[in-house]
């Protein structure tokens, strides 16, 4: 009986998210259409996507936010955390989240996200699990956001 190693190639991607906070301090979240996203399902995520090959990361994250929300950013994202998304087994995305300000109303685009909506910190906190992107929460449960993007 021989051993053979099967070698399981994965894409990898890259994907940009930017948590958007408002002047009340509060942040944007889209539903995200589980038609779309069959792995995600319909849950409350920050906006963003995965990269143009050809385009720099700042203007990715601008095209995301222009497309998902009908928002311009109104400053310079900050750079919050880069993330290793495994959820589908032939796939390796690295998300990179910023944060930065925004101002405005948002729309849902119904392709991407069923529905926006701002959210408190503590909102965010409480919110249960099977509402929230584990990614998310994850950036959450660092303890990270508040210290950089409440300063």
């Amino acid at each position: 009986m021989s051993n053979k190693c099967i070698r399981m190639e994965r894409q990898l991607m890259v994907g940009v998210k930017v948590l958007l906070r408002n002047k009340q301090g509060k942040y944007l979240l889209a539903r995200r259409n589980p038609k779309k996203y069959p792995e995600v399902g319909p849950k409350w995520d920050i906006i963003g996507g995965r990269i143009d090959v050809g385009s720099s990361l700042m203007e990715n994250l601008k095209r995301e936010v222009m497309e998902e929300v009908g928002l311009e950013l109104t400053d310079t994202p900050a750079l919050l955390a880069a993330q290793d998304i495994l959820r589908v087994p032939d796939r390796h995305v690295v998300r990179l989240t910023y944060h930065a300000s925004i101002e405005g109303e948002p729309a849902a685009d119904n392709e991407e996200n069923t529905e926006v909506r701002w959210f408190s910190l503590s909102e965010l906190r409480s919110m249960p699990e099977q509402e929230l992107d584990s990614y998310l929460m994850e950036i959450l449960h660092q303890g990270i956001l508040p210290k950089v993007v409440t300063t």
